[in-house]
């Protein structure tokens, strides 16, 4: 899918862009009520703050996804440091998603709707940043939500440098990020059920000897040395609009180094960037859940403290 360039920001006015549609009509729920202010035709005021947004609408953004946003920002000009998307999960209760368009461009976190004025002008102001907000997101992607802590917090302080595109794919991506054990690596594919002549992993196993508990991950897999070091939160910039990839795995250096080789996944719709690490024979069933609309992400996300329910 494809989408028109996003307007140009005005310097310390970010977007609040409606990605929720029905029958072409912006959907915006009880989200502006929710966030206390007022509407000034396409501005709307947060509170006393004076935080100001401006309202995108139009069909051609619907369904626009975090991690697409950096790519359709004009060039030449200023750009606040963020933007919020009013998406389906925000117009329904889930609160709106602040997209990153400065640290590492693309990757999102959610805040409740009543906080969203305080947390963009400690944002806009420089007492708060992107990074801070990542550490201290729940389970749910929330910032200081009540769902509890992550086993495994997303990382922060991305490497400063430029990745290229990743395939595009409806499929799940499967990318190599460590590349200093060669035997590991290929210990890896072997497990995941070995790679076909197009690159793809898990595809030619015997559906007779599929474990249902553990379903198989199938994946494009990526070796290239130019992604070494990726991290989750610059991951959902990189996949290509035009397919609706499923998840990225990411094989890093815990893969080669812990029990159950476990692969960094990322979450690339509901809180872009944001990451959970399972052991690989469990990455293909949450590929699978996604892909039918069975589990969420948030599932999947082991709690600090906590036994995870896959782990029996």
């Amino acid at each position: 899918m494809t989408f028109p360039e996003l307007p140009q920001p005005t310097p310390g006015q970010p977007l609040l862009v409606c990605t929720c549609y029905e029958e072409g009509e912006a959907l915006w729920g009880g989200l502006l009520g929710e966030i206390t202010g007022r509407r000034e035709g396409d501005v709307f005021v947060l509170g006393d703050g004076g935080v100001r947004l401006r309202l995108v609408e139009g069909g051609g953004w619907e369904a626009l996804h975090g991690g697409d946003v950096p790519a359709l920002l004009p060039g030449g000009g200023p750009v606040p440091p963020v933007a919020v998307l009013a998406d389906t999960s925000a117009v329904y209760g889930g609160g709106p998603l602040l997209v990153d368009l400065a640290a590492a461009p693309g990757r999102g976190v959610r805040v409740p709707s009543a906080r969203l004025g305080e947390i963009l002008a400690a944002l806009l102001g420089g007492a708060l940043t992107f990074d801070a907000l990542v550490r201290d997101m729940d389970t749910y992607g929330v910032y200081q939500g009540d769902g509890g802590r992550p086993a495994f917090p997303t990382p922060t302080h991305p490497p400063r440098r430029s990745f290229p595109a990743l395939p595009a794919t409806a499929g799940a991506l499967l990318v190599r990020t460590s590349f200093e054990d060669q035997e590991g690596w290929r210990a890896l594919l072997d497990e995941l059920g070995g790679t076909d002549e197009d690159g793809w992993v898990g595809t030619d196993l015997d559906p007779d000897e599929i474990d249902m508990e553990h379903y198989p991950l199938g994946a494009l897999v990526v070796d290239a040395p130019a992604f070494e070091g990726l991290q989750p939160g610059q991951v959902p910039a990189l996949v290509p609009s035009e397919e609706h990839t499923t998840l990225v795995a990411l094989a890093d250096a815990r893969t080669f180094a812990e029990r159950g080789r476990p692969l960094t996944v990322v979450d690339l719709y509901d809180t872009p960037g944001r990451s959970t690490v399972l052991p690989c024979r469990d990455v293909g069933s949450l590929a699978c859940n996604l892909e039918i609309g069975n589990m969420d992400f948030h599932e999947f996300v082991a709690v600090e403290g906590t036994k995870p329910w896959w782990e029996g």
